[in-house]
């Protein structure tokens, strides 16, 4: 008979009372027992009507966003405005010393806002660490390299205003905003909709004290949109999200010639063409399936060269069959670290009922499944919800007219897409009009780099994935998936600020070439 699996429990320490609890300990100017607090005019306010939340973890309610009318977020923005101008005049010295206390408070409470976005987003516990220690890590690097960045540059005449995505608080918006104050500018941000609002609160609260001009509101996109995109005191929007909401911010900047920066979906492809070393491959594929492929820079789609298929199915089905999921403080004794996971729930139940449609119509229109995972071999309490969590599946040719065949799914779906020239290879990779990344596996490095400049994706990987890099590596997007300046290293700077009269900063611009790795 085989042993009994142990029965798990959550681990000590770790429920979303005690997070709440730290967090009323840590900051208890930004938190109430009942809610979180909305940060505008240099002080913590209570007003916005606080919506019910429950955390994708297990349904355990949990706070909800304090959303703000339109006419107090314009109000927000106003005095954003005033505060810019004092801090856009702090020497950067002063900036700087600022910045890096902010940063040695976010390090003292990692594991904090760590544990903030497990419960508020699902991230295992070791990439919740890791979105906290990217963050702060890679501010430092532009806080110890600041100057030459600056050089013959000001700060923009209005605040940044940030809308990003849940899925990275701390390492895409946090740090934006850090970077963007460094440069003189103060910053405003919404929080995400669907989630990091207690993790974001926490942050903000801790950069606050140092004197730093941040505003944190939360509202829906239509309501505060007028104040946080068209408001003529805003001197930058940076936006990370979906198409359809980026398509309506990019119409509203291109009207009024204001600075944007707008990352936007697309469709990383992975191409096999003409290919052998399985094993290298093999060593990626596991990978790709960190976070449950809710970032910019997964890799749903897999173009793989029809007679190759047998190889690639041989390499890929271990792969992803051996994908960890389940609930990501889900222990088996009191003692055991946070399990291993490579990812947990989705970021709702909402999100998990629509993929697992999608792939249920996929197949009644011709989808073959290669491979469904089952819940039953996750890590899960006793009796919890999980109505959040989609197990691995993998399809094999989608519909054309199906979004599996076209958009990013933003969850553990794969689509295999079989080829026999390479025309077929290209317009594969090239379904979704322009993506952030992609890679190509092909023996023939000449080949390789000749099939490279026809895949309409930003950053190429040769036999390896490319991730987004926030440092010295320049990031942006082709076609869709971006609008307006690039950013990475100084472009990041430059972005959100001012350099000579005329200067535009590289960019997916209307009129403006791309500029080139």
């Amino acid at each position: 008979m085989a042993p009994t699996a142990p029965k798990l429990t959550l681990k000590p320490g770790t429920a979303w009372s005690d997070a709440w609890r730290r967090c009323l300990a840590a900051a208890p100017e930004a938190f109430r027992e009942d809610r979180v607090l909305n940060l505008w005019n240099g002080a913590w306010q209570a007003d916005g009507h606080p919506l019910p939340a429950t955390t994708p973890v297990d349904g355990t309610p949990i706070a909800g966003p304090p959303r703000l009318d339109s006419g107090t977020a314009r109000a927000a923005v106003r005095a954003a405005l005033d505060q810019h101008r004092a801090w856009r005049d702090a020497p950067l010295p002063e900036r700087r010393a600022r910045i890096s206390a902010a940063l040695d408070a976010l390090a003292d409470h990692r594991d904090l806002l760590a544990l903030l976005l497990v419960w508020e987003i699902g991230k295992p516990w070791r990439l919740a660490r890791a979105d906290v220690d990217r963050a702060v890590d890679g501010v430092r690097w532009y806080a110890d390299g600041i100057e030459p960045m600056l050089a013959g540059r000001t700060p923009l005449d209005g605040p940044v205003s940030n809308i990003a995505s849940w899925n990275y608080p701390m390492s895409v918006l946090v740090h934006a905003m850090l970077v963007q104050a460094l440069a003189g500018n103060a910053v405003i941000a919404k929080t995400p909709t669907d989630g990091g609002l207690a993790c974001l609160t926490l942050a903000c609260a801790l950069i606050h004290r140092e004197g730093i001009p941040v505003t944190l509101v939360s509202g829906s996109g239509g309501e505060l949109s007028e104040a946080l995109v068209r408001s003529p005191e805003i001197g930058c929007v940076s936006f990370v999200g979906g198409r359809d909401t980026g398509a309506r911010v990019a119409t509203a900047v291109a009207d009024l010639g204001k600075r944007h920066i707008l990352e936007q979906e697309g469709l990383n492809a992975w191409g096999i063409w003409e290919y052998s070393d399985w094993d290298a491959l093999g060593r990626h594929i596991r990978k790709t399936f960190d976070y449950g492929k809710q970032r910019c820079t997964a890799y749903p789609r897999f173009v793989v060269q029809r007679s190759l298929f047998d190889a690639f199915l041989a390499t890929y089905l271990p792969a992803v069959r051996s994908v960890r999921i389940g609930h990501p403080l889900a222990v088996a004794s009191p003692d055991d670290p946070p399990p291993e996971l490579d990812f947990g729930p989705l970021i709702n139940a909402a999100k998990a009922k629509e993929l697992t449609d999608q792939v249920a119509e996929a197949i009644d229109r011709g989808a073959v499944p290669l491979h469904r995972g089952d819940l039953a071999d996750g890590l899960f309490l006793p009796g919890q919800d999980t109505s959040a969590y989609v197990p691995p599946v993998t399809l094999l040719n989608p519909p054309t007219g199906s979004p599996l065949h076209h958009a990013e799914p933003f969850g553990p779906v794969d689509s295999i897409v079989l080829v026999d020239t390479e025309a077929e290879l290209l317009a594969a990779m090239n379904a979704s009009n322009g993506a952030l990344v992609a890679s190509l596996s092909c023996d023939d490095e000449e080949a390789a780099g000749r099939l490279a400049t026809e895949i309409r994706a930003f950053k190429i990987g040769l036999g390896k994935p490319r991730s987004r890099g926030d440092r010295d590596e320049l990031f942006g997007g082709f076609g869709a998936s971006w609008r307006g300046a690039f950013v990475g290293g100084e472009l990041l700077v430059r972005a959100v600020t001012q350099g000579p009269e005329g200067e535009r900063p590289p960019g997916n611009f209307p009129d403006y070439h791309l500029m080139p790795e």
